[in-house]
């Protein structure tokens, strides 16, 4: 253990361990494929048993849908029949002194209704809107949860926030800390893949990803949809497998000299990167070759929808289809997380068309993977998380230039997310907003809890997964976070 890293879940190493057998090469014969070779046989202990939870976990993977921008909570999820009493209205001065908006001019803001229809679905009743058709024949799985907020009303900080505990860049994500806490699954892929469906882009770009100052072997990789599915994995024209194998069992003597000489955790991490690569030059690709899956499969999530589709030239419709598929074929080889990104739902303006657009994307593929995923029987062990950084205001955004007024602002006081699988008792509502969607009314849930709660549901004390750096130990959700505990089953 360095003077920086301080885990109280660990135990002691097995005796010969890959990264011990990388370190002193005492046999002489430290290279790649043996190391490979003895692994699959049994011989070589994997890094995994060093990882223990505080108590009996719920889940051992997690899909996090994440989309980006903040969807409008109360034309999805939280509807507010007041609020359409009250459209065209002023705001309560008293409200309006104390509160910051991104564009809003405060003087001249109205109160928006929503022209959205909600129903009740399933068993439990829970209303959804009529946007969400698809989810709303999972509701008995899902827990809604209506009281979340948090305190970053733009972007960046947001995602931050939401993604990693902090509005600071330079921290580690979720998907880090659950794989420093408990290890990969998987040896021949990572244990934290990232999918992205992008419009404008990510404000964060890669530290919505990153491992920050965890070691840089738990940061995510990020898939791309063509070509290579990982950026410089093929190799070079006339490069064979074994040519590259004695290249990397080079590369990695220096590196095992380095790392006796300075004893940097970094090294080691680099040194696994390269043996990880090296295995999933010959996953990877498989792992993304869809045509073992049956056609009734590739309906249900709506792959091939671009080509039925003049309207969507982006083609995202198949794209995020084809990503959500993916990430249930990338759990069920051991991925410990799975990060999809989405972007963009940050309507400013023409909310409605906006909504029915990124709607029409993710609802039948989302719906497909809780489905999919229960008949596999691999939901009650797979998390799945879907949300943004926060949600978007009751009032109308007037912003300065704009002709009329058809969008809403970001609101991080109040949003909605929801939770599935995974321990998760579904069938529920979680919190409440106020009449007009402005506040949280009961039961508030902050983005600190909402960690907390998903540490938990791994088997993880937040309290107690740490990490020292610059002196101090560091969590996912810093000197905060209460597990809510309404949400476990």
């Amino acid at each position: 253990m360095t003077a920086q890293h301080h885990h109280e879940c660990e135990i002691d190493l097995p005796t010969l361990n890959r990264r011990r057998f990388f370190a002193t090469g005492a046999s002489g014969l430290g290279t790649l494929a043996l190391a490979s070779l003895l692994n699959d046989d049994g011989l070589l202990a994997s890094e995994t048993p060093s990882h223990v939870t505080h108590f009996a976990p719920r889940a051992k993977r997690c899909i996090y849908l994440f989309m980006e921008g903040g969807p409008s909570q109360m034309d999805l999820f939280d509807p507010k029949p007041r609020l359409n009493e009250l459209d065209g209205q002023p705001m309560p001065e008293s409200i309006l002194q104390e509160i910051k908006f991104a564009f809003i001019q405060k003087e001249s803001a109205r109160l928006m209704g929503s022209p959205r229809t909600f129903r009740r679905y399933g068993k439990c009743g829970m209303e959804l809107s009529d946007l969400l058709p698809h989810l709303s024949t999972c509701v008995d799985d899902i827990a809604l949860v209506r009281s979340m907020h948090g305190e970053q009303f733009n972007h960046l900080p947001g995602q931050l926030m939401m993604l990693s505990g902090s509005a600071l860049q330079g921290w580690p994500t979720l998907g880090s800390w659950l794989n420093y806490g408990l290890g990969s699954e998987s040896n021949n892929l990572p244990g934290y893949v990232v999918f992205a469906t992008l419009g404008r882009g990510l404000p964060g770009g890669a530290s919505s990803w990153s491992s920050g100052f965890l070691p840089s072997q738990y940061s995510g990789t990020l898939f791309r949809n063509q070509g290579s599915p990982v950026l410089n994995l093929a190799n070079p024209a006339g490069m064979s497998r074994d040519v590259q194998a004695r290249s990397l069992q080079t590369i990695n003597e220096l590196n095992r000299v380095r790392l006796q000489r300075i004893g940097n955790p970094e090294v080691a991490s680099r040194m696994e990167a390269y043996e990880l690569a090296f295995r999933m030059q010959q996953n990877a690709p498989e792992l993304l070759d869809l045509s073992g899956e049956t056609a009734t499969t590739l309906a249900e999530y709506g792959v091939s929808r671009d080509e039925a589709s003049q309207s969507d030239k982006s083609g995202f419709l198949g794209s995020y289809a084809r990503n959500c598929l993916l990430a249930r074929r990338m759990i069920e080889r051991g991925v410990r997380f799975v990060n999809l990104f989405l972007s963009t739902w940050d309507h400013h303006s023409n909310l409605d068309s906006g909504l029915n657009r990124y709607t029409k994307i993710s609802d039948q593929p989302v719906a497909a993977l809780l489905k999919d995923l229960k008949r596999r029987g691999l939901l009650d062990e797979t998390l799945v998380v879907w949300g943004g950084e926060f949600g978007r205001t009751p009032l109308g955004e007037n912003r300065v230039n704009f002709k009329k007024v058809t969008g809403r602002d970001h609101h991080p006081y109040s949003f909605s997310m929801w939770m599935a699988g995974g321990g998760v008792r579904g069938g529920q509502i979680i919190g409440e907003t106020d009449e007009i969607g402005w506040g949280v009314a009961q039961d508030p849930v902050h983005v600190h809890d909402l960690h907390a709660t998903i540490l938990h549901l791994f088997g993880l004390d937040h309290k107690k997964l740490t990490y020292r750096f610059q002196g101090r130990d560091f969590r996912l959700t810093d000197v905060e976070g209460n597990v809510v505990k309404q949400l476990l089953a």
